[in-house]
């Protein structure tokens, strides 16, 4: 229930935030069932969700701070945690973007937020999608109404989730519709409402038959670093990209956030993390340098551990399913597919288009991009500077 004074406990705030995902209630029976004394109220702990500012509902009135000011009070692993679901929260609103992410027309555009405002601030939504929030107000005074046929397609490819064709369309409104219609005059709507066939991601699937050789957690979340190559961290991801998956393994140095060492392949063997840290330890000093990973089976294979031993690596891993752990590797990798690929995608691209934005990116990554953390810094500027 509501406190005197209109303070409201984290429990209650927390509460009414699961209410309104939930969906199943009015602003006026959550404001009823939970004491709230004013729909601001409500409004304002859902902005604060939706902008990954879940910290502010455990301060005291008079402690809250505006968003750019407060994150420097935060602990490094808090930002970083911070940091790590707003990039999450960015990928799951580009999964939900039909068809292959080609340029937006505007009535795709007003259904998307429309349909994601409620979780998702329309800034953000604007942001990921590309599209200035100014731009979306625009669209939505405006009446962008389909024609009869449009809407039909509009309708099939709904129901049926964008997992059809043009082909298949162009067969369903002629056989329940009674409609005939030109393959390409259905292609062409297709692609102006931005609804064409989903293609369904390969899983990243687990290798079978590896020994396992779990190792106990050494960072504990401390990702600071007094000198380089003292402590690393390592992670797989997927890139979707292209015309099949491939699988980025990278090598980070906590010291200056520098990646020491990346490879790409078509499969996320042992091999590929054999030779990421073969290419990590070339030139470098390695003895007893802490090199931190989650427990997936590349890690924990024999293999793997032989070879940290053999250079002198002291092996360390995330608890299991504690995605924090690991954040910062993780963080980067949701940042080089929000910064490389889901920023500027049109359209699919070629496997070899992709290991070229990758290439881009890892130089741009070490040699341009500054970091606040490293005095406005890239990574290599910063060990440079240093040495």
């Amino acid at each position: 229930m509501g406190e005197n004074k209109n303070v409201y406990s984290e429990e209650v705030k927390r509460k009414v935030i699961e209410m309104k995902l939930s969906k199943k209630y009015t602003n006026k029976q959550i404001m009823e069932k939970c004491g709230i004394r004013n729909v601001s109220q409500i409004k304002r702990w859902m902005k604060w969700f939706r902008d990954g500012e879940e910290h502010r509902l455990s301060q005291p009135i008079g402690k809250q701070y505006s968003f750019g000011k407060g994150p420097e009070e935060l602990s490094e692993i808090d930002q970083l945690k911070r940091q790590v679901k707003h990039l999450k929260i960015k990928n799951e609103i580009l999964k939900k973007v039909p068809g292959n992410r080609r340029e937006l027309v505007p009535e795709v555009v007003i259904e998307l937020v429309e349909s994601l405002k409620e979780v998702y601030a329309v800034s953000m939504i604007c942001d990921c999608i590309g599209v200035p929030r100014s731009t979306y107000y625009r669209w939505l005074q405006k009446s962008w109404e389909p024609t009869e046929l449009e809407q039909q397609i509009i309708d099939i490819c709904k129901t049926l989730k964008y997992r059809v064709g043009h082909r298949m369309v162009k067969k369903i409104l002629k056989e329940d519709h009674h409609i005939s219609v030109n393959r390409l005059t259905v292609q062409r709507i297709m692609q102006k409402y931005n609804i064409q066939c989903r293609v369904k991601p390969k899983r990243k699937s687990k290798i079978a038959g590896e020994s396992k050789c779990i190792v106990p957690n050494l960072l504990e979340q401390n990702f600071k670093a007094d000198r380089p190559n003292q402590k690393w961290v390592t992670d797989i991801t997927y890139l979707n990209f292209g015309e099949s998956t491939m699988y980025l393994s990278s090598i980070m140095d906590l010291y200056n956030n520098e990646i020491v060492a990346y490879r790409v392949s078509h499969n996320q063997e042992v091999d590929l993390v054999l030779e990421t840290l073969k290419a990590a330890c070339n030139g470098r000093e390695t003895k007893g340098l802490i090199l931190h990973s989650d427990q997936g089976s590349q890690y924990t294979s024999y293999a793997f551990q032989e070879l940290a031993e053999e250079k002198g690596i002291i092996t360390s891993m995330s608890r299991k399913g504690n995605c924090f752990d690991n954040a910062v590797i993780e963080s980067f990798h949701s940042t080089i597919k929000s910064e490389e690929f889901y920023t500027h995608q049109k359209a699919r691209l070629t496997n070899s288009i992709v290991l070229e934005k990758v290439e881009s990116y890892m130089y741009y990554y070490n040699y341009i991009r500054p970091f606040s953390k490293l005095n406005c810094l890239s990574p290599v500027q910063f060990r440079a500077k240093a040495a």
